[in-house]
C-alpha cells in the first residue's frame, strides 16, 4: 500500500519482499545516495540454532506507525523518498523481513535515515516476531 504522499512506501506482506520493488520506488535524479538496509534470517542466535521464525502484526497500527517513522525520517534527513516493506507469517532462513530504502542528495543522510527507520520501527511498531529453534520456541523480547 503506497501512502497519500507520493514520497513514501509503506507495505506490509504476507509474501516475499522485493528490494528491486523498494530500490525503484527511491530511485530519483535528485539523489546521489540511495541506502538499502535489508534485514534476513540467520541460522544462529544467541548461540541457539534458528529454523525460521514467525511474524504477526496489527496491520492497521503498524502501518499508522511505520507512516509516521517515515515522515518523520523525510523531515529530519532531508529525504526525497522512503520505502519500508515488512514481512508477516513464516519467514525461512536467508528470506528477507524487512526492508528499509532510502534516497537523498547525499549518502550520509540517506544512511543516517535508513538506522533511524529500522531502530525505531524495531522499538515502536506492533509487529512482533517469533523465533523458532530446533529444541523449541519462544517469541522475541519474552524471554531474558
Amino acid at each position: 500500500m503506497a501512502d497519500n504522499n507520493k514520497n513514501i512506501d509503506i507495505q506490509i506482506l504476507p509474501g516475499a519482499l522485493s528490494i528491486d520493488d523498494c530500490y525503484k520506488f527511491v530511485l530519483n535524479e535528485k539523489c546521489g545516495g540511495i541506502n538499502l538496509f535489508v534485514g534476513t534470517v540467520r541460522r544462529w542466535n544467541k548461540g541457539e540454532e534458528v529454523t525460521h521464525l514467525f511474524f504477526e502484526a496489527y496491520v492497521e497500527m503498524a502501518i499508522k506507525e511505520m507512516k509516521k517513522i517515515a515522515s518523520a525520517a523525510i523531515e529530519q534527513f532531508n529525504l526525497e523518498k522512503i520505502s519500508i516493506h515488512h514481512r508477516t507469517g513464516k519467514v525461512g532462513l536467508e528470506e528477507i523481513a524487512v526492508i528499509i530504502a532510502t534516497s537523498s542528495k547525499h549518502r550520509k543522510a540517506a544512511i543516517e535515515a535508513c538506522e533511524y527507520a529500522i531502530d525505531t520501527l524495531k522499538k515502536d511498531v506492533p509487529i512482533w516476531k517469533k523465533e523458532f529453534l530446533k529444541d523449541g520456541s519462544y517469541w522475541v523480547n519474552s524471554r531474558p
